[in-house]
């Protein structure tokens, strides 16, 4: 005869279905080539995310066209629980808005956010000023006296930078470049004056902080003012965290999120994320998805007036 707890436990494995008796890897999609901050902090999660679940993950990366290819992997992967992503904000908040794409928020089951790494704005190299209000007095010097770099074209740096001088009623000529590497060099070499990104890029460059585009000042720049401290209220990040296919069933998606609530506060991300200039931090899925859900609504209205929503 059956204890009551081995009944109950036999009712919850049939509750669950396949995925909750399932030893197969579990695919972890990565939406951009491996190297990247993305994957990094991907492949951190993953050895504590495994010993969480009791459940190999596996990294796998599908690169290109700014995050969606990955992304649109994961929304059509069969909604089993075998298939999650790591997704950051980008491909999610801005990518909709600025292409045709073969999903939408509503095609994910978000399950975690991991990290949110706040963004910091950078003098380049020789810029004719030293802190934020010398940059907007700059910037009405002439339309295009202030010349200002992005990773790319709706990139979440382009979005901060534009609502930035938007709400200090300036403009700026703005410079595309492929990446964050190739702008720091260039911001480097004088060409650019001023630009938006992740801190280990002012850090590993010697290049100057202005502000942060943070709630609060962070612990690792306690000398760097945000941005709502000189009056612009604007914050913005690089974050990060696991979506499924929408349609997951719900057994799968809560044991998912137990598991990256404690791999996220584990020493060992903790630590990988520290040496990449990386914020941890947890979100269940529900709140997970509010946050992504208004920041998306705010992409929206700034790329339209920015000319490049559809």
């Amino acid at each position: 005869m059956k204890t009551p707890i081995a009944l109950a436990l036999g009712l919850m494995l049939a509750a669950t279905g396949a995925w909750a008796q399932d030893t197969r890897p579990i695919q972890m999609i990565v939406p951009y080539p491996p190297g990247g901050n993305t994957d990094l902090m991907a492949r951190a999660l993953q050895a504590e995310l495994t010993q969480a679940l009791g459940q190999t993950v596996v990294v796998v990366n599908r690169g290109g066209a700014a995050g969606t290819i990955g992304d649109a992997a994961i929304a059509r992967a069969t909604p089993d629980g075998s298939t999650i992503g790591m997704s950051p904000n980008n491909p999610l908040t801005a990518q909709p808005h600025l292409q045709n794409l073969s999903y939408s928020m509503d095609s994910f089951r978000f399950l975690c956010l991991v990290y949110d790494n706040p963004q910091v704005l950078v003098a380049g190299r020789g810029a004719p000023f030293r802190d934020l209000a010398g940059m907007i007095a700059h910037a009405r010097t002439g339309r295009e006296a202030l010349v200002y770099g992005s990773p790319g074209q709706g990139s979440t740096q382009h979005i901060l930078m534009a609502a930035l001088l938007k709400a200090a009623g300036v403009d700026g000529l703005h410079v595309p470049f492929t990446g964050a590497g190739p702008m720091a060099t260039a911001a480097l070499g004088g060409q650019i004056q001023v630009f938006v990104e992740s801190p280990s890029i002012p850090t590993n460059t010697g290049l100057p902080m202005l502000a942060v585009f943070g709630r609060e000042r962070m612990e690792a720049l306690p000398q760097v003012p945000t941005v709502a401290e000189l009056g612009h209220p604007i914050e913005g990040s690089s974050a990060g965290g696991l979506v499924g296919p929408a349609g997951m069933p719900d057994a799968a998606a809560a044991a998912i999120e137990r598991a990256c609530a404690t791999a996220v506060a584990s020493p060992g991300f903790r630590q990988a994320a520290e040496r990449l200039n990386a914020v941890p931090r947890y979100l269940p899925g529900a709140a997970f998805r509010d946050r992504f859900a208004a920041e998306s609504e705010m992409n929206r209205t700034v790329l339209k007036e920015l000319g490049l929503a559809q």
